[in-house]
This record gives C-alpha cells, sequence and structure tokens, in this order.
C-alpha cells in the first residue's frame, strides 16, 4: 500500500525496536525508554524552531513537524520517537477553528453550546483528506530517523476532544462539557460517535504514513467518575481500537502496539487492561506494584515517574528510577513520565533520566 507517495517497504530498516517488543510482551535486553512532550519548549533548539510561525502553522508543516520530532533523538538515546502534532486538529479537520493563545493554551472561538451546533460538524469522512499533512510529516519523519528507533502515531480520545469543543479551551472542573453527559446524554453520544468515526481512519492512516505504534490520550478521565467513565468514554475507547485493529488488516497493513493513557483514570484500571490495547499507559499516582496486580501480567504498562521528580538532582533521579523499575519489574514495561515533560525542565535531567532507566534496567536483568 502506498502512503504519501512512499512504499511502505521503501522505509528503513529498523536497528532498534526495543519499545516495540516490550510493547508487544516479549522479553527485551533492557526497559526501552521515552517521554511524552518529549518533543517541547524545555528544548532550546524547540523554541527557535517553532518561534519563526504559530503553533498550528507549525503542526500544518511536515519538514517542521519532522525536525521537532527528531531533535531530542539527537540529544538523548531515546527507544522512540513520537511525532509532533497536536490532539486538536481533529476538532479543526472536524470544522472548528481552533487558535493557541499565547500563556493560555488553545482556544475555540465558536465552541458547542447547543445540540444543533453538531450540525456545524463535517462529516468525519473527509478527516482523513484534512489532515494529509499529518500523514506527510510521519511519512517524511520515517524516513529521516533511518531505522534508529521506531515512530509513534497518536490522537486524542473521543471524550477528551469532546471537552474541548464545548469548553472552548481548559477548564479545572469540565462542568460544560459534563452538563451535556447528564442534560443531554443522547447528544454527548452522538458528538463522541462522530469523533470516534474521525479517530479510526485518521490513525489507520498514520500506520499507512509509517507510524509503528499508536497512543491514544484520554488526558482528561480524572474528570469523570467510574460510572460516566464506565458510560462515555470506555465504550469508545474500546471501539477505536477494535476498529483501528480490523482496518489495519482489512487495509493489508501490519498490526501495531496501540497504548491506552487515561489521565487519572485509575478507577478503570483493569477495563482500561480489558479495552483491546497492549499497552497501559499510567500517570505518577498511581503505585506501580499495585497496578500490576490489578492488570496481572496481560498487558505491558508504560510509565510513571512524576514529571516534576525531573527538577531533582542527577542522583535523586537515578534512586527514583531504579525504585520505579524495581517496582513495575523487569519485563512487559516501557519506562516514561506519568505526564508530559514541562518546559522549564533541565534538559541534561531529561539526559539524566533515560541514561538511569538503561542503566537500572540492565542491572537488574543481571541479578
Amino acid at each position: 500500500m502506498e502512503a504519501n507517495g512512499f512504499g511502505l517497504q521503501n522505509f528503513p530498516e529498523l536497528k532498534n525496536d526495543t519499545f516495540l517488543r516490550a510493547a508487544w510482551g516479549e522479553e527485551t535486553d533492557y526497559t526501552p525508554v521515552w517521554c511524552m512532550r518529549q518533543a517541547g519548549r524545555y528544548l532550546p533548539e524547540f523554541r527557535e524552531t517553532r518561534a519563526a510561525q504559530d503553533f498550528f502553522s507549525t503542526c500544518r508543516s511536515p519538514e517542521a513537524c519532522c525536525e521537532l520530532t527528531l531533535q531530542p533523538l539527537r540529544r538523548f538515546p531515546l527507544d522512540a520517537a513520537i511525532i509532533f502534532s497536536d490532539i486538536l486538529v481533529v476538532p479543526q479537520a472536524l470544522g472548528m477553528e481552533v487558535i493557541m493563545v499565547p500563556g493560555k493554551g488553545p482556544s475555540f472561538p465558536e465552541p458547542l453550546r447547543e445540540e444543533r451546533d453538531l450540525e456545524r460538524l463535517r462529516d468525519p469522512a473527509a478527516v482523513v483528506s484534512e489532515l494529509g499533512y499529518v500523514f506527510q510529516a510521519i511519512t517524511l519523519t520515517r524516513q529521516q530517523l533511518a531505522g534508529r528507533v521506531p515512530l509513534i502515531g497518536f490522537a486524542g480520545a473521543p471524550w477528551t476532544l469532546m471537552t474541548y469543543m464545548i469548553e472552548g479551551g481548559s477548564s479545572s472542573t469540565m462542568a460544560q462539557a459534563k452538563r451535556w453527559l447528564y442534560q443531554r446524554p443522547q447528544a454527548s453520544h452522538k458528538l463522541l460517535g462522530t469523533l470516534t468515526d474521525a479517530l479510526v481512519p485518521y490513525l489507520i492512516g498514520q500506520v499507512a504514513a509509517g507510524a509503528q505504534a499508536l497512543q491514544l490520550f484520554e488526558s482528561h478521565a480524572g474528570h469523570l467518575g467510574s460510572e460516566l467513565f464506565g458510560k462515555f468514554a470506555l465504550p469508545y475507547i474500546r471501539d477505536v481500537a477494535k476498529r483501528v485493529k480490523a482496518g489495519l488488516q482489512k487495509a493489508g497493513l501490519a498490526p501495531v502496539p496501540m497504548i491506552i493513557f487515561a489521565k487519572d483514570g485509575h478507577f478503570a484500571l483493569e477495563e482500561l487492561a480489558q479495552s483491546g490495547y497492549e499497552v497501559v499507559g499510567l500517570d505518577w499516582t498511581v503505585a506501580p506494584k499495585k497496578a500490576r496486580e490489578r492488570v496481572g501480567k496481560m498487558v505491558t504498562l508504560q510509565g510513571n515517574l512524576d514529571p516534576c521528580a525531573l527538577y531533582a538532582s542527577e542522583e535523586e533521579i537515578g534512586r527514583l528510577v531504579q525504585q520505579m523499575l524495581d517496582e513495575f519489574g523487569p519485563q512487559r514495561y516501557i519506562a516514561n513520565l506519568g505526564h508530559g515533560l514541562y518546559p522549564d525542565m533541565d534538559p541534561e535531567h531529561v539526559g539524566a533520566f533515560v541514561d538511569a532507566v538503561h542503566k537500572h534496567s540492565r542491572l537488574l536483568r543481571q541479578n
């Protein structure tokens, strides 16, 4: 199958598949590591590259996305790259305006307020043609990586995207989006279904373009209790995995491991482990040993050092990493932070984290 002019068979051979093997639950010689938001403002070269244009213009430039994705790989021996993009390109592709306000974050000038506002959304089938620039960025980056490490594609989960589209930006309570769940359950399901219908071909398209793993971000899971999560988030999380896997098979594409990261969704850990994903990402509020006891060996776990631990000394980072690795165990595990890197973090400390994971995990396997 052709992907944006490049045949998939033309991609350089993968030299380091440790991340993929861990994701599939196979044995690895050491624990692979990558960081959420590893391409980010904590790197001076990132800020320099980004200074030239606004955020979403950068997202629409395959060359800029490729450069930003590769920057952390030049500094650190990470075991995976994640394409530089944003979860809100999907609402944009559905016809909603989103602007990135410096110091505030994403803003929707005309959020969804009434049920009739759903009629403004484009047909979800149009999303793939609208997001060709993401596929081009993935193909270009996969070529430029030259097989060094696998490339991860991603998207936001339906509930998380819904919150932005209704709230009009970030919110500490998600009260407007949750009001929809209670007052307009049918309209909520209609919107979540539309988003799922958009996400499935988008994720399949990322794999066709060269992504070797996929992560679904349910960043706002913690705003839902167990009942609302079970009704309005989990069914769509499951549906995305099931339909993407079936779609890859139908398109003659090899399966890729899928990761679900539901921030603050610890109340649904067992359900997430059975939702069709090979990897369950954990935030830093979850105790690794308890998580392993709850999900058993059926999935690979990913996480979950407190990002703020990177403010500690390099020696303390090493101690915390060692403790984390001991608790997760040597196999079926991918090291990461419990959320993304913050802009004011010292790149040297990110390097110390990556090196500590590699060093201590090799020692663990010797004992």
